[in-house]
């Protein structure tokens, strides 16, 4: 047994990065338990495990007292001396305990200790791996389905999918390729447990990262997205580089970039606006494709009242408010859209304070992709 076990510990520290002494020791304290169950003892012992010599060895070992009360644990100093004249109080004594058969077991033992180590070591590699990987975008394959998760195959760990982190209306087959955001990894008994998710903002972050190289490299920065999942999304995107527009940078030409992201999110509509730390530009930007004619700001209770043409009413608001909805999470404004009639009517436009913002009539590139996806708000 010892040399293909001493081999079996030289493969595993190479191949597996898992130490020969640790995986001995290990061995050496399961031996301890499987020597105590399998010959009913309660005595201390110890087990030396040498493979080059090719040994296994049982040792008891008591406590050297003046007066015995347990003789499992404990020597009399006269029994001591006996043995070793040199022994002393507070000693401890060594004696080989070693069964006949005990080989048997112990090759047993020994293969279930390595087995579940490597095990573990495995599972400790993976978690490592996947844990700096929180955050992040991964492609994965769907390899099964149950009534509360979907099963994503990420190569070495089966990923989680759960039915709150799937697209509503998004279907999902054994061997589809599908790219999830890794939300959470965590250790568990069964080994590193991986929560992936469809709907989470950060997935929207990494593929416009992934299909725009100024997003990637620092140039163009996201500055923040508000979503809802399946339907519809805003991001605000800035340029450091004042000759970059970074709308038409994530847009891309003819629109091929923002639509390779509408691709992998099914048809999910994506609204790409300019951030600008001016309420009232910012505002106005997050309610696109609308246009609008007025936005009014109260810093106080940070909440905006914005004018925009009777006809861009219904888009300004959109289906179920879900233009002004996304657009407030976008800024983080409180948003209260006005037709130009009834802000008339109430004396609120014009004003003195007015900050006029015309509706320019002409459109430019990323106007025409946004008509395109948005042609059906206004029904």
């Amino acid at each position: 047994m010892s040399s293909d076990l001493l081999d079996a510990l030289n493969a595993l520290e190479e191949q597996k990065g898992i130490s020969r002494d640790v995986l001995i020791e290990a061995i050496e304290a399961a031996l301890v338990t499987a020597y105590k169950r399998n010959f009913n003892q309660a005595q201390n012992v110890r087990v030396d495990l040498n493979l080059d010599q090719g040994s296994i060895r049982v040792f008891s070992r008591k406590d050297v007292v003046e007066e015995v009360e347990d003789d499992r644990l404990q020597i009399s100093l006269e029994d001591a001396k006996v043995i070793n004249p040199a022994y002393q109080l507070e000693d401890i004594v060594e004696q080989e305990v070693t069964p006949r058969n005990f080989g048997r077991i112990a090759a047993q033992t020994a293969k279930q200790v390595v087995t579940q180590r490597v095990r573990e070591a495995e599972r400790g590699l993976i978690y490592e791996q996947y844990v700096d990987r929180e955050d992040d975008i991964v492609t994965g394959v769907v390899e099964r389905l149950d009534a509360r998760n979907i099963y994503v195959g990420l190569g070495k760990v089966e990923a989680a999918l759960p039915v709150n982190e799937q697209i509503q209306g998004e279907s999902y087959h054994p061997h589809d390729r599908i790219k999830v955001y890794i939300t959470k990894v965590e250790r568990t008994t069964r080994g590193p447990q991986v929560i992936v998710s469809r709907t989470h903002p950060g997935l929207l972050r990494r593929l416009f990262e992934m299909e725009v190289p100024e997003i990637y490299e620092g140039i163009v920065e996201i500055k923040s997205i508000a979503r809802e999942a399946g339907d519809r999304s805003k991001i605000s995107v800035f340029a450091h580089n004042e000759e970059v527009d970074p709308v038409g940078s994530c847009v891309g030409a003819k629109g091929a970039r923002v639509q390779t992201i509408v691709n992998e999110l099914n048809g999910e509509k994506i609204d790409i606006v300019e951030w600008s730390e001016d309420p009232v530009v910012f505002v106005a930007n997050a309610l696109s494709p609308s246009k609008v004619l007025d936005v009014q700001v109260n810093e106080e209770e940070k909440s905006t009242t914005v004018v925009v043409p009777d006809y861009q009413l219904s888009l300004a608001i959109g289906k179920r408010g879900q233009n002004a909805r996304l657009a407030a999470k976008l800024t983080g404004w409180k948003i209260d859209i006005k037709s130009e009639t009834d802000a008339r009517e109430l004396g609120i436009y014009p004003s003195a304070t007015s900050t006029f913002i015309p509706a320019d009539d002409e459109e430019s590139d990323f106007d025409d992709v946004a008509v395109d996806l948005y042609q059906d708000d206004e029904e």
